[in-house]
C-alpha cells in the first residue's frame, strides 16, 4: 500500500489565494518563548531550562478556505437539494469522505474553460470508468503547474453547473480540484459575464449544490502522479462548528501489485 499526499502546505504566500486573502502565520522559536512557558512556573528562570529554551509555537490567522480544504454545501448557498437547508462542514458524515477515487485529466483544457458534461463523459470513456455512488472525483487541471507563482489563481479550467450535475446525478458526493476554485477562474468568468450579461455564469459550478448536494476540495496537490483509477481517497475535514469549510489533508491510497 502507498499513500500519496494530496494536500498543499499552509504557508505565508500571496500566490495561493487572491491578494489580501492569504493566511498569516507568525512563527515563534524556542529562544523567544521561555517567558511564555515560565508564566506557569513562578520562581523559575530561563537559565533553569535546557539551553534557556521554551517551546516552538505558531500563531495562525486564516480563512477556512485557505490551504487544501473541503467545502460544505453551506458555502455554495444557504440551500441545497432544491430548497433544503444546506449542511455545514461539521454535519458531513465521515463515511462520505472515504471512497473510490477517479481522476479526470483536464490539463489540456485552456485557462478559463468551463468543462461540460460531454467532456466529463468523454474522459470517463477514455479511462474506461463507469461512475458509481460514493466515487470521489478529482479534476487534474493546468493550475497545479502554476502553484507557487502569481499566475496560479487565474490558471486552469473549471467545472460548470451542468458538468457538476452530471457527476452528482450518478451518486458522486465529493469532488476535488488542484485549482484555486472548482469554478473557472473569476478573471475569465468576469469577461464572459461582461460580454453576455449572464450573471448566472458566476460561480455556476458551486451553485450546482443548490440542485443536488455535493462537496468539493480545492487546492489539491500531486494529482498528476495518480493513475486514472485504482485508488481510494480519504479526506476527513477539520470539524469547525457551523462552518462553510474545513481544512483537510487528503490522501490517495494505492494498493501496489504484489
Amino acid at each position: 500500500m502507498r499513500l500519496i499526499d494530496l494536500s498543499r502546505s499552509l504557508e505565508n504566500t500571496e500566490y495561493a489565494d487572491p491578494p489580501g486573502l492569504g493566511p498569516k502565520i507568525t512563527y515563534m522559536a524556542h529562544h523567544e518563548t521561555a517567558g511564555q512557558m515560565l508564566q506557569f512556573f513562578p520562581g523559575v528562570t530561563p537559565d533553569d531550562l535546557p539551553g534557556g529554551e521554551g517551546w516552538a509555537v505558531e500563531q495562525v490567522t486564516l480563512s477556512t478556505h485557505n490551504g487544501t480544504h473541503l467545502d460544505a454545501p453551506y458555502h455554495f448557498h444557504s440551500t441545497m437539494d432544491g430548497g433544503k437547508r444546506a449542511i455545514t462542514i461539521d454535519e458531513v458524515p465521515l463515511e462520505w469522505c472515504w471512497g473510490r477515487g477517479v481522476k479526470l485529466d483536464f490539463r489540456h483544457l485552456p485557462d478559463g474553460h468551463v468543462a461540460t458534461p460531454e467532456e466529463v463523459a468523454a474522459e470517463l470513456a477514455r479511462i474506461g470508468h463507469a461512475l458509481e455512488p460514493g466515487d470521489i472525483v478529482l479534476v487534474n487541471t493546468a493550475a497545479a503547474s502554476a502553484y507557487g507563482t502569481p499566475g496560479y489563481v487565474a490558471t486552469g479550467c473549471g467545472m460548470g453547473r451542468a458538468a457538476t450535475n452530471y457527476l452528482t446525478e450518478r451518486g458522486v458526493r465529493i469532488t476535488g480540484t488542484d485549482a484555486w476554485s472548482w469554478d473557472a477562474p473569476f478573471v475569465h468568468t468576469a469577461r464572459e459575464v461582461a460580454r453576455s450579461g449572464d450573471a448566472g455564469l458566476i460561480w455556476e459550478g458551486h451553485r450546482a449544490g443548490m440542485d443536488r448536494m455535493y462537496l468539493h476540495m480545492e487546492k489539491l496537490a500531486n494529482l498528476e502522479t495518480l493513475p486514472a483509477t485504482g485508488f481510494e481517497v480519504i479526506c476527513f475535514p477539520v470539524k469547525i462548528k457551523a462552518a462553510s469549510a474545513g481544512w483537510c489533508r487528503p490522501v490517495a491510497v494505492l494498493k501496489d501489485a504484489p
